[in-house]
């Protein structure tokens, strides 16, 4: 008797829901059956960031969500990047939210992963995947530090200065006590470029250099330098700036008799 009183309450719900809303769930089943079958490549960004809202919200706010956000955002990739702020100011549920935030943060630990895994000196790519994804919403130059052991595995990455949006103060000593502290072999620094331009300045050049030198000093290895751009990057290591201004070092160390 349960039973048929259930089924029964379960056509009630299904007949009562408006034409609207049945065409809105065959909508969200057919972006379904062609994500599990094609792939993301398969859906526009708007497709994704609906079918995103049907997970987590009614029949009645995931397309109201769906517009408002492409709308305010304009692509998948900055509705991901949005602050919780923005994400807020756009009205969508908070589990909406917690989900958004959960998917942006997800490729960031399992890149960070990846460059763990890996000797990172030799990948600057793999280290600049997971640099972007934990500095590509920053406002303003941030210098960071990779401390690596002795099979160049990260044991920690730590954000130590903070500048303007063209320019940043750093001092060498506290590179260098944070190093010592932290008992590592190496280092990569990295820092963004909020223009987006990853080229290095002259300065960044000549900063580069000095730390290099004081890395041969103090025997902590400067395996390379990142600057962090729109989706790009510059490596100082993979440009062979690294070497030459080891070999500058070295250069000097003979011309001194040291």
């Amino acid at each position: 008797m349960q039973d048929s009183r259930e089924v029964s309450m379960r056509r009630q719900l299904s007949n009562s829901r408006t034409p609207s809303q049945l065409t809105s769930r065959k909508g969200v089943t057919q972006l379904k059956e062609k994500f599990i079958r094609w792939g993301i490549e398969s859906l526009a960004d708007h497709e994704v960031i609906e079918l995103l809202f049907s997970i987590t919200s009614s029949f009645d706010k995931y397309k109201k969500y769906t517009i408002e956000c492409t709308k305010q955002f304009g692509s998948l990739r900055q509705l991901m990047e949005a602050s919780p702020e923005e994400l807020r100011e756009s009205g969508i549920a908070r589990d909406a939210m917690l989900l958004i935030r959960l998917m942006s943060e997800i490729p960031a630990r399992i890149l960070k992963q990846k460059a763990v895994d890996k000797p990172v000196y030799r990948s600057s790519r793999a280290v600049f995947d997971y640099l972007y994804y934990s500095m590509r919403r920053l406002k303003n130059e941030v210098f960071k530090v990779i401390h690596l052991n002795r099979r160049n595995q990260i044991l920690e990455a730590i954000d130590l200065f903070e500048g303007t949006v063209d320019n940043i103060p750093i001092i060498p000593r506290q590179i260098v006590e944070n190093a010592i502290r932290c008992r590592a072999v190496s280092v990569i620094y990295a820092h963004n470029h909020p223009s987006g331009d990853p080229t290095p300045s002259k300065s960044d050049k000549q900063l580069t250099r000095d730390l290099v030198f004081i890395g041969n000093i103090v025997q902590i290895r400067v395996l390379d330098h990142i600057i962090i751009g729109d989706d790009s990057h510059f490596s100082f290591a993979d440009e062979g700036l690294i070497e030459k201004y080891e070999d500058s070092f070295l250069t000097l160390r003979m011309k001194a008799g040291v």
